[in-house]
């Protein structure tokens, strides 16, 4: 055999022994990766921590608008204003009585307390938002009615979130 074909049979064998190391790999990762998603799927503190997160970063681009730093646009006011009425909407299921302690909850024991309050302030907060989304044509419009829908926000976390 000349040289060029042993070293490219060389290489062949070396890439499918890549390969074959990879394939275990990959699928150790994804096993993983699904036992995790399914615990958090089980799991109301994480589902509400992803959730508030998932607010959280919609609502950077609307804070950079407020402060003047980024410019308005309706697209992304639009897209954080649906956020906030989807997840307003699920939230109140993701605080069941057994979930009051969580490792990185900021829950207060103050909402199984008044809890029909605490899922009122979700149903404001919802329909806050989907206003605002029907009212907001420009830049004016929109600063004054985000205004109230960040007030709606706030007012829970004032009464329902214990501070770090």
């Amino acid at each position: 055999m000349c040289p060029e074909k042993i070293r490219a049979y060389d290489n062949h064998r070396y890439e499918r022994h890549n390969i074959m190391m990879f394939r275990p790999l990959m699928a150790a990762a994804i096993v993983a990766f699904s036992a995790t998603l399914a615990m958090a799927q089980n799991d109301p503190v994480a589902q509400r921590i992803a959730v508030m997160k998932r607010v959280g970063e919609a609502t950077k681009p609307v804070a950079e608008m407020l402060k003047g730093a980024e410019p308005f646009d309706a697209a992304k006011v639009k897209a954080a204003l649906d956020t906030y009425q989807t997840s307003a909407k699920d939230m109140p299921a993701l605080f069941p009585v057994d979930s009051m302690a969580g490792k990185d909850s900021t829950a207060a024991p103050k909402i199984w307390e008044n809890k029909a309050d605490f899922d009122a302030k979700f149903t404001a907060f919802s329909k806050a938002s989907a206003a605002a989304a029907a009212k907001i044509t420009d830049e004016a419009s929109f600063k004054t009615e985000m205004k109230t829908v960040l007030g709606s926000c706030k007012g829970c976390h004032d009464d329902y979130r214990v501070k770090k």
